[in-house]
């Protein structure tokens, strides 16, 4: 899995905002979406394998709307499958 998490001090810095805790659960709800668009697809991104089954297909914009607030996400789209 590739990992394109924020650094540890990004976030501590971001925690004035008020929106730590928010930000954090964005944070990992997008790492556990890749993490299962992997699985789906059978390869990581922009790796090429022969057992992969589908490819991506860009990003759809999604709002959340947990008691956190608002939550910005981009859900991975497949050519085949969802």
């Amino acid at each position: 899995m590739a990992e394109e998490t924020l650094p540890l001090a990004e976030m501590l810095a971001k925690a004035g905002d008020g929106d730590f805790l928010r930000n954090v659960a964005e944070t990992v709800v997008q790492i556990l979406m890749e993490a299962d668009v992997e699985g789906v697809v059978g390869a990581g991104r922009h790796e090429r394998t022969t057992e992969r089954l589908t490819y991506r297909n860009g990003y759809r914009d999604r709002a959340l709307d947990p008691r956190l607030g608002r939550l910005q996400l981009r859900i991975p789209k497949l050519r085949q499958g969802s």
